[in-house]
């Protein structure tokens, strides 16, 4: 980046609040879909779609975006995804039917992948100092973890105080101003060149491997195993062309380092337990404890507040004292005992005494972990891959979201209507299908935990003295504005 020193920072507020609007839009849909389950004729396993279709373009598409940055210019394809995306939520807040709601989300989807995978990379070749990346980063990670709490609640505001339109309509004004102000804010950057290649067949691969696997996982119809086995084989076609490319679109070597590979694989794990809990614990504080939408908000309020403390600074300090193998391991241990403790949520449940707890730990977890794994997923990037390394940080935490979504909606719904069809009452059989999903992701965490305790390695470099640095870039902010 060519931005002005005393200009970054505003900058990096700039593209957080375009990324919290693309953040927002993959939970702010959740409190409202009752009403347009409700308003469009959705089924319960169609409805899923809402969120699976814009998941699946954005997971689908974050590693060539990613790559594109490198090539032409994050800033381009930041702004390209900007003006899309906000395009697209003028579609989604106009649609009349179910058929182009999940077109417009789909499309949402495709802009979302292309602003978000470069953010992480403008962010790190912004700020190289330890210091100030570690800040930086902390900011990022409490928009990227927060931000899905935040969207709960305002999703909740805006279906109970106007429509479930508007939850799409409000980011018509966010859009134009963040577009507005990347330009006049951050200089063009001039990529490594196209001639270096973008694998346009392994993104086509890649995309269409995880939309006909999260197809399959959802609709379940009868004969559907030829689409997994389908799904399965474009996955390893993937494979072979990155091994084979001359120009790929993801080089495996980057998989060397046993961070990069760990820190992801660990990210999608632990949001895949973590994002089918807030679609999930939203129907069930709507369907079994009969909250409005602006109840469901307010409730899942303190994960934000919980992330958003711990994101911004303290997680890096504590990461430089005892390390960000251990600081993650803490935070996953934390998101661990918060869906075990969802499990145990009653037909009957109390905020306070049933809810209340578990939703801090998932918010104090989520606080530790998600500037950590960004940490390590990003050490081993070099300036010409940092486009490439956001990509894929931001693609298994996508993907993660979209397969745990599509898995532990379908579970849930399975075990209900089972239990519905043996004659127990509604409420009962509901409790018991979102039970038995938490306690899959419950699974899903405990795996990532294993994987992050024997795959992950501390940063062999020196930690830097968190505190001193800050404090030493904060006198030279302010001898610099004395001078």
């Amino acid at each position: 980046m060519t931005v002005t020193k005393d200009s970054r920072w505003l900058a990096l507020f700039v593209l957080c609040a375009g990324m919290l609007m693309i953040i927002l839009d993959q939970t702010i849909v959740n409190v409202a879909l009752p009403a347009i389950q409700a308003d469009l004729g959705f089924s319960q396993s169609g409805l899923a779609w809402v969120i699976n279709a814009y998941l699946i373009a954005f997971g689908g598409l974050l590693l060539l975006a990613g790559r594109l940055g490198d090539l032409v210019g994050r800033k381009r394809v930041f702004l390209t995804g900007l003006a899309l995306f906000t395009a697209a939520s003028l579609l989604c807040g106009a649609s009349q039917s179910a058929e182009m709601l999940i077109a417009a989300r789909f499309l949402q989807g495709v802009g979302g992948a292309m602003a978000t995978a470069v953010t992480l990379g403008m962010i790190v070749t912004m700020f190289p100092k330890p210091a100030e990346q570690a800040r930086a980063i902390g900011v990022f990670s409490f928009v990227a973890a927060a931000g899905a709490s935040i969207g709960l609640l305002a999703g909740g505001v805006l279906t109970q105080a106007l429509n479930w339109h508007w939850i799409f309509l409000v980011n018509l004004p966010i859009g134009v101003a963040a577009f507005v102000l990347t330009i006049r804010l951050i200089d063009n950057e001039r990529g490594i060149g196209l001639g270096k290649g973008a694998d346009v067949l392994g993104a086509i691969l890649i995309t269409a491997a995880l939309m006909l696997g999260v197809y399959t996982i959802v609709e379940s119809p009868a004969g559907s195993g030829w689409l997994g086995a389908l799904s399965i084989a474009l996955f390893l076609g993937f494979v072979v062309r990155q091994a084979r490319a001359r120009k790929p679109l993801l080089p495996l070597r980057i998989f060397r380092s046993r961070n990069v590979l760990g820190a992801n694989a660990v990210q999608m794990l632990m949001v895949a337990g973590m994002f089918g809990m807030f679609f999930l614990g939203t129907l069930y504080m709507e369907k079994v404890l009969g909250y409005d939408a602006l109840q469901i908000g307010l409730g899942f309020l303190p994960v934000a507040i919980a992330i958003g403390t711990l994101s911004v600074g303290f997680s890096a300090r504590l990461s430089a004292r005892f390390g960000e193998r251990t600081v993650l391991l803490a935070g996953l241990t934390l998101i661990l005992a918060g869906l075990l403790l969802f499990t145990q949520t009653p037909i009957d449940g109390r905020y306070l005494t049933d809810l209340l707890p578990a939703l801090v730990a998932l918010g104090v977890g989520g606080g530790l972990s998600f500037p950590t794994m960004m940490t390590l997923a990003m050490s081993d990037a070099t300036r010409d891959d940092a486009g490439l390394a956001s990509g894929l940080v931001n693609t298994t935490a996508q993907v993660g979201g979209a397969v745990g979504l599509a898995v532990l909606a379908s579970l849930s719904t399975a075990r209900t209507t089972d239990l519905l069809a043996e004659g127990v009452a509604a409420p009962a059989a509901l409790t018991d299908g979102f039970h038995l999903a938490f306690g899959v992701g419950a699974a899903l965490v405990t795996v990532a935990i294993i994987l992050a305790a024997t795959v992950v390695r501390p940063i062999t470099a020196p930690a830097p003295d968190i505190d001193a640095e800050w404090e030493q870039d904060d006198a030279n902010q302010s001898l610099a504005r004395i001078g």
